[in-house]
């Protein structure tokens, strides 16, 4: 066992090559990094696992992982967040991340927990679309970049952005969870 994590062995990372530990939550993020490329026709490159992201509340810091950052025609057009259970309860840190991962507010956020999704439109929250076939394909994501401005986060905006992901992500986790680092 690892932190919270029932250890199943080992798997091979479908996206870098990289040995990582057998969880049920990987093997989750694994079929939809699959998907992702051999469905929605992205390049393994243009998907990002495991992106660090560092969160400040206050004094209070610390490092948490974006699932998959998407980036195509030199954008991130959109993140994904896994986890399991509940999708509405993923929603607002999900738009926070959406708000904190580049200087710019990422078009599309989806939050799903491997057999259900909700693609949400990051700026509004809208829920655009619902289930795995929803998660818009390269060619939609190419589609919704070209159409969105890339406004700049304010800095006070980015900073209650980065309160609201911690609360959720960092003050919300199971005290036992080792994929977030508490800096302080």
């Amino acid at each position: 066992m690892s932190g919270h994590h029932l250890i199943l062995g080992k798997l091979t990372d479908f996206l870098t090559g990289e040995v990582l530990d057998d969880t049920l939550d990987e093997r989750y993020r694994q079929k939809i990094a699959r998907r992702l490329v051999e469905q929605s026709g992205y390049e393994p490159g243009e998907i990002e696992p495991r992106r660090d992201l560092l969160l400040q509340a206050d004094h209070r810091r610390a490092v948490i992982k974006i699932d998959f950052v998407v980036r195509v025609a030199g954008r991130v057009g959109m993140i994904i967040r896994f986890g399991p259970g509940s999708l509405v309860s993923r929603e607002r840190p999900a738009l926070a991340i959406s708000r904190l991962v580049e200087a710019y507010q990422v078009p599309i956020a989806v939050v799903t927990n491997g057999e259900d999704a909700e693609v949400l439109a990051a700026g509004s929250g809208k829920v655009l679309g619902r289930g795995l076939e929803a998660i818009p394909s390269r060619s939609e994501l190419l589609d919704a970049i070209q159409s969105h401005s890339f406004e700049p986060i304010a800095p006070l905006r980015t900073v209650m952005e980065a309160r609201v992901a911690y609360c959720y992500e960092v003050d919300g986790a199971c005290p036992c969870d080792d994929t977030i680092c508490r800096l302080s």
